[in-house]
């Protein structure tokens, strides 16, 4: 199976960079155009099946891809990113300011550590491994999409590649980024990582 992680498009929540979380942001202007663009980019692909997060910004980002292919977008609520509690709509230099040394510790041990009315990353880990596991039993030698978000695709990298949950920060996502794992008998190769070569300009 190969498998292509992609993020979901800009929002304004982005660009200010505010905590979303399992708040339902919709793209921004900028957003959607950096989906058009990535539609055109994956318009030659042939993907058996396009799945996204039921959030708006990966489900109007997976649209985008759909379109092109005459597929519909299959939503899951288990490719939700993770929810952040009361971080939610902040900033992050409110959230240092306001809960300096809960952010301090969270950064530092995101797994062990759970933001007050928010997710474990642990139990996020469990539910993306859960559909993760759902492709590999009902797809082997398929091309599949994935559009999600940043935290919910750096779980996935890390957890194929046993790589510590706590290095996660340090696997970039930008906007509409594309990573793609090939999936064999006992491995799983990460081939492609962060790639955005399909955002021409900035689209204001």
């Amino acid at each position: 199976m190969k498998l292509y992680l992609i993020r979901h498009g800009e929002t304004k929540w982005n660009s200010q960079l505010r905590y979303q979380g399992h708040t339902d942001v919709e793209l921004s202007h900028n957003g959607h155009m950096q989906g058009k663009q990535l539609g055109e980019r994956m318009a030659q692909l042939e993907p058996t099946a396009i799945y996204a997060s039921d959030l708006s910004r990966a489900y109007q980002t997976a649209e985008y891809i759909a379109v092109k292919h005459n597929k519909e977008v299959k939503k899951s609520a288990l490719l939700r990113e993770l929810n952040f509690g009361i971080w939610e709509g902040l900033t992050f230099k409110e959230i240092n300011q306001q809960h300096q040394d809960l952010a301090t510790n969270w950064y530092k041990d995101p797994i062990n550590l759970q933001i007050p009315n928010g997710e474990l990353f642990a139990d996020m880990q469990k539910r993306v491994l859960e559909f993760i596991d759902y492709l590999k039993a009902n797809y082997t030698k398929d091309t599949i999409v994935i559009v999600s978000h940043g935290g919910t695709i750096r779980t996935i990298i890390c957890s194929l590649l046993g790589i510590d949950l706590k290095k996660m920060w340090s696997l970039k996502q930008d906007n509409t980024a594309v990573n793609i794992l090939d999936f064999y008998d006992d491995h799983v190769v990460l081939s492609l990582l962060n790639d955005t070569h399909h955002i021409k300009e900035k689209n204001n």
